[in-house]
């Protein structure tokens, strides 16, 4: 099993890393001020674990039911890392912006799995 996921595991571990560390970790400079710049980061890293989700799994979806059910994996993930951040942080703190931005990105994922499943070909070799 763990074969078959070694890059989602690796990404999610990276997420897992990323946002339990102390924020001391990454240092502070002032180069980029925009507000909820955070949420692009958010967005970007559940996009890409859904897209690794769904390449390393894409023979195995038969409908678009399955794909959503798939989905609720990385969001749960993210629901529990917010979670977490509130528990076992001291400078960070889990925010319902943050699941909808992580939610975002899982949806970004799976709109262009969709668009792009009927190009794709099985049988490449």
């Amino acid at each position: 099993m763990i074969k078959n996921n070694i890059f989602s595991i690796f990404v999610a571990l990276i997420i897992l890393y990323l946002s339990l560390a102390g924020s001391s970790t990454f240092g502070q400079n002032g180069f980029i001020n925009i507000p909820y710049v955070d949420k692009i980061g958010h967005f970007g890293l559940y996009f890409i674990l859904m897209a690794v989700i769904i390449l390393e799994h894409r023979k195995l979806f038969q409908n678009t039911r399955q794909l959503i059910i798939t989905a609720l994996i990385p969001f749960l993930f993210g629901t529990i890392i917010e979670f977490l951040q509130m528990a076992i942080t001291n400078d960070r703190k889990g925010e319902i912006l943050d699941a909808l931005a992580n939610a975002g990105g899982i949806t970004a994922a799976l709109y262009l799995w969709l668009i792009i499943k009927p190009y794709h070909k099985y049988n490449i070799r």
